[in-house]
């Protein structure tokens, strides 16, 4: 039992730090982080959807994203602004939770689900609609013609990207947050809807990343040794 244990120790580690790397990569990087993005701007969506309705979603090439709605209520601007870094991070959490208990079917449906979702009613940039097909066609190659053994690797580096970039990226608006709290995105945002200023929203959205992150770890890895 401890050599199993100690061998996915060392595989689940090796797959964050390829999923660190990766991510840095130039050009490349930029492209595996729209998975992390796509989750993100649907959530906005999705939120956005209970009180108003999503006019599109646009994908770039830098790995931004960009939701635009239209809300009726200060509830639901205020929900809506909020629902991007948060869901990004719950989905995160899920994706390795739904590995850990054999469920790789159903966050290979979650995945496709998001992206044919955006794909026929809010993508519509040229390089949204790119990300959104190739990804969908190798996702697809893979998941079909690969071994079992390559389609778990595949979800496992996913659930990685999706868990490194959303505490990435958290950061990175705490840190803008902080500077220009002006730029801050949804945290600007969230600063104009309330009398909270962005820095504490870009905290917020740092600190509830790091704890989807390490109850992602805690119940999605160690549950299987308790």
């Amino acid at each position: 039992m401890s050599f199993v244990r100690d061998n996915f120790s060392a595989k689940f580690f090796l797959f964050f730090v390829l999923a660190f790397m990766l991510i840095h990569v130039p050009i490349l990087g930029n492209y595996v982080k729209v998975i992390n993005t796509l989750i993100h701007e649907s959530g906005h969506a999705l939120i956005a959807l209970l009180g108003g309705n999503v006019e599109r979603i646009s994908l770039f090439m830098n790995s931004e994203g960009a939701t635009f709605s239209n809300q009726s209520t200060w509830i639901g601007s205020f929900f809506t602004s909020l629902a991007g870094y948060t869901f990004a991070s719950f989905m995160a959490f899920l994706s390795f939770l739904l590995i850990r208990r054999k469920k790789e079917t159903l966050l290979i449906d979650i995945l496709l689900g998001f992206i044919f979702l955006n794909l026929i009613f809010w993508v519509r940039n040229p390089y949204g609609i790119f990300w959104l097909c190739s990804f969908a066609v190798s996702f697809l190659i893979l998941l079909i013609k690969g071994s079992q053994g390559l389609r778990d690797r595949l979800l496992l580096l996913i659930a990685a990207i999706l868990l490194v970039d959303s505490v990435q990226s958290a950061f990175e608006i705490c840190y803008i947050s902080v500077l220009q709290p002006q730029a801050a995105g949804d945290a600007a945002n969230l600063a104009q809807l309330t009398i909270i200023p962005a820095p504490i929203w870009g905290i917020f959205f740092f600190l509830q990343a790091l704890w989807f992150c390490y109850f992602g770890l805690r119940r999605g890895y160690y549950k299987l040794w308790d």
